[in-house]
């Protein structure tokens, strides 16, 4: 596999994340964290919709109900209702850590994992945040798995046995048996080149896991064994999160960040913050969507 990721959508963000496909709406979601604002895009029309957040938006997933969001918030975990902005919260998360939410999917069984970032007031980020899974009966638990500085790469293999995650500084990608227990975590992927993080991911449906990679401008498809498959160049330096999707699901697509360049290099680097695409030949899976039920007032 050859291709170059394209810009499909010259987004400006500050810090593009958590994107998504909804086979049902046939648009992306995304968001910008530092703007605190949700978009949809629908690309087969270039309809482009937003919503304001009360608050950083770092993750979130599609729900069995249509309409409805579940959203990791900065500081906590709520409902969201696209049609009017209605908001139900239901847990706060690591009120006592100077933690935030951070990269969250679904599980195959509809249930959310997500992890936390650390935001000290002064000094280096530490292993401070944990990983979560929230279950449809809306019981928050907190899994066992090693703490954590900036949590990233959640996913979860075709079968739903394995999950995939990290601690970004780490620069490895962590694999475990997954099921209502966990494994031991052990190494999936190491990143050689020093400047690099891996960032966001994504499974496709022959099991590989496609993972953004922070500070190199590249996406890697790495086998299930660990091994490089293949390697996609974009024109950002700052990729954060590939989602597959499109009416085939063969479409790769890309967020990406300008936070923490400077304006040199953004003059350097103009499509920093754009969403990219292109076409592969593989096909994802659908999104899965979390379980759990909203109520109204």
């Amino acid at each position: 596999m050859s291709a170059a990721l394209d810009v499909l959508l010259d987004a400006g963000n500050v810090l593009g994340e958590g994107i998504v496909w909804c086979e049902r709406a046939q648009a992306l979601y995304w968001t910008d964290i530092q703007r605190a604002t949700l978009y949809r895009m629908a690309p087969a029309s270039g309809k482009l919709e937003q919503w304001p957040m009360p608050e950083r938006l770092a993750s979130f997933a599609l729900c069995e109900d249509d309409g409805w969001l579940l959203l990791a918030l900065a500081s906590r975990l709520a409902f969201f209702r696209l049609s009017d902005g209605y908001l139900q919260t239901l847990h706060e998360v690591e009120p006592d850590l100077p933690t935030r939410s951070n990269d969250g999917a679904c599980d195959r069984q509809g249930r959310f994992v997500f992890g936390t970032l650390h935001e000290p007031v002064t000094g280096a980020k530490q292993a401070v945040g944990s990983f979560w899974r929230l279950h449809a009966d809306l019981r928050l638990e907190q899994l066992a798995l090693p703490k954590v500085a900036i949590s990233n790469s959640i996913a979860f293999s075709p079968d739903g046995s394995t999950m995939y995650f990290c601690d970004s500084l780490s620069r490895r990608i962590l694999q475990c048996a997954y099921d209502d227990t966990l494994g031991e975590a052990h190494l999936f992927a190491q990143l050689d080149d020093a400047t690099g993080e891996p960032d966001g991911s994504c499974v496709d449906a022959e099991g590989a896991l496609w993972n953004a990679q922070w500070g190199t401008g590249r996406v890697i498809r790495y086998a299930p064994d660990g091994s490089v498959r293949d390697t996609l160049p974009l024109s950002a330096t700052q990729p954060t999160r590939p989602a597959l999707g499109g009416p085939h699901l063969d479409t790769l697509y890309v967020t990406s960040a300008r936070d923490g360049l400077s304006a040199a290099q953004l003059a350097d680097e103009p499509d920093a913050g754009a969403l990219f695409h292109t076409r592969v030949p593989v096909r994802g899976l659908a999104e899965p969507r979390f379980a759990g039920k909203p109520t109204c007032p």
